[in-house]
């Protein structure tokens, strides 16, 4: 499966951010910059209600009622912040993604810095900062996984997937052919599984030798390079 996006290299989103913003905090109240700072505290809140209550129960199964009442919120400024609960889930999962991301992109930049050049090395650089993401925030990586979510997610979900893989090709300087690109998304997709059962592990331990296990297979995988028939 190829939910997780966006690894490497970062590039345009294939869908618009769900509207909420950051805004400077801790202001002077009166001022402007304070009421901005207000806003960023409240959409804080709410997420981070919204990520407690969707993990223990689900998407289907939260309600906007418990998600304000943990925020110490109202459903009006829930509705105001981001338009309802499935655009609060989307909020969600676009700061989910944007952290495996910067996490991401970081490792690579990093192996740049010390010399690495070659594209498996910085792959597989990208991929164990990726995997150790999804043991960071497994609760989200578990919920994101589990197929609950509003309606259309999935297709975005796919859809972003795609775009990991154009990705990775690109990182890997591969030529734009179905034989390479499919070598891609066989990566792609070890990473993917290997991030579900990263998130999945019962400690951290376990987390580790399944992240050293995905970077294996993954080294394998790419010593032959990809096929030609």
């Amino acid at each position: 499966m190829l939910e997780i996006v966006g690894l490497f290299q970062r590039g345009e989103r294939p869908m618009a951010e769900p509207q909420h913003r950051s805004e400077p905090q801790g202001r002077r109240p009166g001022t402007s910059s304070w009421q901005w700072g207000r806003t960023a505290q409240t959409q804080r809140a709410l997420l981070d209600a919204a990520r407690d209550v969707f993990t223990r129960q689900g998407f289907a199964e939260a309600s906007i009622a418990d998600v304000v009442e943990r925020a110490g919120s109202s459903v009006g400024s829930l509705y105001h912040h981001f338009g309802g609960k499935s655009e609060l889930f989307l909020a969600l999962w676009q700061e989910h993604q944007q952290a495996y991301e910067e996490a991401a992109s970081t490792a690579v930049a990093a192996a740049r810095q010390s010399g690495v050049s070659d594209p498996a090395a910085l792959f597989a650089a990208g991929a164990r900062a990726y995997l150790e993401g999804s043991w960071q925030r497994r609760d989200l990586a578990m919920l994101f996984s589990a197929g609950d979510g509003p309606p259309g997610f999935e297709v975005m979900r796919r859809h972003r997937g795609h775009e990991w893989i154009r990705q990775n090709d690109a990182l890997l300087r591969l030529p734009d052919t179905s034989l390479d690109r499919l070598y891609a998304a066989v990566l792609t997709s070890v990473i993917g599984e290997g991030a579900r059962e990263v998130a999945a592990a019962r400690s951290r331990a376990q987390a580790g030798q399944i992240i050293d296990a995905v970077i294996e297979y993954v080294r394998r995988l790419m010593a032959g390079g990809p096929a030609r028939p």
